[in-house]
């Protein structure tokens, strides 16, 4: 039986330099890191971060449920109500069996969990909050989405660390491939800028060390890069079968081509210094979207800005694609946005596919001198592209890629 085409109808973004999926897209096109010294990581090893601002987020998510909802959760409800508007669908006129949610996190609530326990510590049982558990399970993105949303077909929220939004993707389309669905909001949230996290991160080494401008410490493929920044925010997408999404009159901002996974099987923290594992979820990848190498117009790269990481990746794109075509890596505008990170980077990939621009990546003049790959830098690049990849790599050695095309 021939598989359906998946559409990508929807597309709502919050992010530390923009609260829409259109003024995201501005930011990152722009090249400029709004990474910041945060006040709440005073004393902290690693006092910075990209972060959401300039938004009053009880506001926006309205109404009293507000305070049940942990800031990622926030996040993914806001990013959920304009993919589905962005989609042209109202959830009052939808049959809500056949609505799925599928909306990843790394860490889900933990800032919450922290809260909770330095409240019970310092003050005793009565001042820690009713809500309490609400605010910590990774679970709630999804949930809340579907009580909003009134969404009672399936409800999943996949862990898979830095690759859950690439993860989220690849399930919610093979729910609408296999029928268990007609409509998937799908993607993924994270916030997880607070003390105990952050001191977790410098302490594994992983973070950039404090020297000079937060701004220009995240710098993924330099010579000089030192570790990632951290970030926060969501993308959720709208996924429909392409043929029915066509019939309704729905406009397809890109097709779901074909997704890999894999396990590098190695470290915790590490990935396998062959990159040989990473490089078979790409040939997956490319193997469900029925491409060859050579079709990849362009690579959103994992791109952490960490020396071990950014090297493997490197050596992975330079082999994996040998007719070198331009590479991207977000994380330079908006920090490593950990489990939200996937979904973000595979929502600007699609905004590339549609308006042919491929956004620089910040603090880079020109990639180590070795490696083989052609990053944009300095400026956007214009320049058509019909298929593309996004690249997922997180903690546990898991990887996931996704493969985007015009509808």
């Amino acid at each position: 039986m021939k598989r359906p085409a998946i559409a990508v109808t929807g597309l709502g973004m919050i992010t530390p330099v923009g609260h829409t999926t259109d003024t995201t897209w501005d930011g990152v096109r722009a090249g400029v890191s709004p990474a910041r010294t945060v006040p709440e990581l005073q004393g902290c090893a690693v006092d910075f971060a990209c972060t959401v601002s300039g938004i009053d987020l009880d506001d926006a998510v309205g109404g009293r449920s507000a305070f049940r909802m942990g800031r990622y959760v926030k996040f993914a409800l806001l990013a959920a109500r304009e993919a589905v508007a962005d989609a042209g669908l109202d959830p009052a006129h939808w049959d809500g069996t056949r609505v799925a949610v599928v909306v990843g996190t790394s860490s889900g609530g933990s800032a919450g969990l922290t809260e909770q326990a330095v409240a019970l510590e310092r003050r005793g049982p009565e001042a820690t909050s009713p809500s309490g558990i609400l605010l910590t399970i990774p679970n709630m993105p999804a949930a809340e989405i579907a009580i909003a949303m009134k969404a009672t077909g399936p409800s999943l929220a996949p862990c898979t660390a830095c690759s859950s939004g690439v993860t989220a993707l690849s399930v919610a389309r093979d729910m609408l491939t296999l029928g268990q669905c007609d409509i998937a909001i799908a993607g993924a949230t994270e916030s997880i800028v607070f003390p105990v996290a952050m001191t977790g991160f410098a302490r594994s080494g992983a973070a950039a060390p404090r020297d000079g401008d937060p701004a220009r410490l995240c710098r993924p493929f330099a010579a000089d890069r030192t570790g990632i920044v951290m970030g926060e925010g969501a993308a959720i997408m709208v996924l429909e079968r392409a043929e029915e999404a066509r019939a309704r009159g729905a406009f397809a901002r890109a097709l779901i081509a074909g997704a890999g996974a894999t396990t590098d099987a190695h470290h915790p923290t590490s990935p396998h210094p062959s990159g040989e594992v990473a490089r078979a979820a790409v040939d997956a990848a490319l193997r469900d979207a029925g491409w060859r190498a050579e079709d990849v117009d362009h690579v959103n790269a994992h791109g952490t800005s960490t020396p071990q990481g950014d090297a493997t990746e490197a050596a992975l794109i330079g082999r994996a694609y040998p007719h070198r075509p331009p590479v991207t890596a977000p994380k330079g505008v908006l920090g490593h946005c950990m489990g939200a990170a996937g979904a973000i980077e595979a929502g600007l990939t699609i905004l590339t596919l549609q308006h042919g621009v491929i956004p620089p990546i910040a603090n880079l003049d020109a990639p180590e001198p070795g490696f083989a790959i052609d990053c944009v830098t300095k400026a956007p690049r214009e320049v058509p592209v019909r298929r593309a990849v996004s690249h997922s790599f997180g903690f546990g050695g898991q990887n996931a890629v996704i493969a985007l095309q015009t509808p």
